[in-house]
């Protein structure tokens, strides 16, 4: 009895706030947000990027304060799966939990597909147009990423704070020489940060959708917070810290790219932009650096990925509401072995679907606007439930009213709204993976709520009245 005891608890304590906020910059991934996401960008906004950055960015910031909160009230490793429940409704738990893995089981190509083009291309510029060829790339390097994961997150952290510094200073470089290389026909303009800059609400919205892929994964802290120091504080403190650093990168990277590169550069490699920059500011095989960080970067979020996804359906093995088998750890690692198994079935046959849906460019654009309709879900559910069940802290002081109540409200409503506003702009493709794997999720809840288990029945009053004294005593 006490191996199995043993089995199904996660490492605990092996992050500290440091490798907290490593993970929060490395599940952005800068390097690889840029690479993969600037041409989606580009064609929905030209050149608004850095306006649509940074409005979604102020909303972003709203969910990560939402996050911070929301952390003090329990440490699960479904973070979103749980603390929506308490805060608003089981089926709405579920459903934000369930967002969570199908966005990141589609990133899965999303992230491979770039990093497999980037290796080609070291090697052959012919070869890194073939999806063929990118697929089977990118399938094996990420079997080494899950192979990576499933030997315990301890590893995992340490690999993650060699790439992403060895990332960031690369990033930082090739930014700086962008800016200082820069076309003379493209002069910096602050118009660029303007409201003004976008032709009507439905072009605002489409750039704050690839804006809201670009930030996505910071919260990865939330998801390890079984497995860090003060895992009530730490983890939302590491995700402050981590969304930070990755706005400033992405707003120096996105002007950097709107004064070098023209939209028609920019629209033929939309696949990996930062190939062609990377050339433009150093030519020859210094220029092939910055195709580094992509890799570094892409390994960084494919295994915060893995972990986001992995200890959801840990969390939700644990608690009966998916098969019980992914409630169960590896005795040696404590990682969730079948949730890692699984996933890697699941992400194989993605990869494998993905060739029959047509270039590298167009499996990146379905797959960027499928997953911002998924954030969507997850990330507006958990800024009305820090407000419910932070609503009589909001108003005791300025610094809970605005960060605990005015911002995570904000970001809410504008994930909401953006999220109704860009559903008809989208193709049917994306349409039915953005929104019909969210439907999917609706077949096991029905299914483990009618056999009535106990996530799926709403707390009582005095378990309410319990939250609400260790909210307080949290604070």
């Amino acid at each position: 009895m006490a191996t199995q005891t043993h089995e199904h608890k996660l490492a605990p304590n092996v992050l500290g706030l440091f490798e907290s906020s490593v993970m929060g910059v490395a599940g952005s991934a800068p390097a690889y947000s840029i690479a993969a996401t600037t041409g989606a960008l580009v064609a929905a906004v030209g050149l608004a990027g850095p306006a649509s950055l940074l409005y979604c960015g102020i909303a972003m910031f709203g969910i990560v304060f939402a996050f911070n909160y929301l952390g003090r009230t329990e440490s699960n490793s479904g973070a979103t799966y749980a603390w929506v429940r308490r805060g608003l409704h089981p089926a709405l738990g579920y459903i934000a939990g369930w967002s969570l893995i199908v966005c990141s089981s589609i990133f899965m190509v999303a992230a491979t597909l770039p990093a497999g083009q980037a290796a080609i291309g070291l090697f052959s510029d012919k070869a890194a147009t073939s999806t063929g060829w990118v697929t089977l790339f990118g399938a094996i390097f990420f079997l080494s990423m899950v192979a990576a994961v499933a030997f315990g997150v301890t590893i995992t952290a340490r690999v993650q704070v060699i790439m992403s510094t060895i990332e960031v200073l690369l990033l930082l470089l090739f930014g700086l020489l962008a800016i200082f290389h820069a076309n003379p026909a493209n002069k910096f303009s602050w118009s660029w940060f303007s409201p003004h800059a976008f032709h009507g609400s439905s072009a605002f919205f489409a750039g704050a959708l690839s804006a809201a892929f670009y930030f996505w994964g910071w919260d990865v802290t939330a998801n390890l917070n079984e497995e860090t120091k003060g895992s009530r504080k730490t983890p939302g403190q590491g995700a402050i810290i981590g969304m930070i650093v990755t706005f400033l990168l992405f707003e120096v990277f996105t002007v950097g790219s709107n004064m070098l590169l023209t939209s028609k550069e920019i629209e033929d490699n939309s696949g990996n932009v930062l190939s062609i920059l990377g050339q433009k500011v150093w030519a020859g095989n210094g220029g092939k650096l910055i195709v580094v960080a992509v890799l570094l970067s892409t390994v960084a979020t494919l295994e915060t990925q893995l972990i986001q996804v992995t200890r959801t359906l840990f969390s939700m093995g644990r608690d009966g509401t998916l098969a019980k088998k992914f409630g169960t750890t590896h005795v040696k690692w404590k990682t969730p072995i079948v949730a890692t198994a699984t996933i890697t079935l699941v992400s194989i046959g993605l990869f494998i679907g993905s060739q029959f849906i047509g270039s590298v460019g167009k499996i990146m654009a379905d797959a960027i606007a499928a997953i911002g309709l998924q954030i969507c879900i997850y990330y507006s559910l958990a800024g009305y439930s820090v407000l419910v069940l932070f609503r009589k802290e909001i108003f005791k002081n300025p610094k809970n009213f605005i960060f605990m109540g005015l911002w995570p409200l904000i970001g809410a409503v504008f994930m909401t709204v953006m999220f109704f506003k860009v559903i008809p702009e989208l193709d049917a493709v994306t349409k039915v993976v953005g929104l019909g794997a969210i439907a999917l999720g609706f077949i096991p809840m029905l299914w483990y709520w009618s056999r009535g288990h106990v996530y799926f029945k709403m707390p009582t009053k005095a378990e309410r009245i319990a939250v609400m004294h260790e909210i307080e005593a949290n604070l």
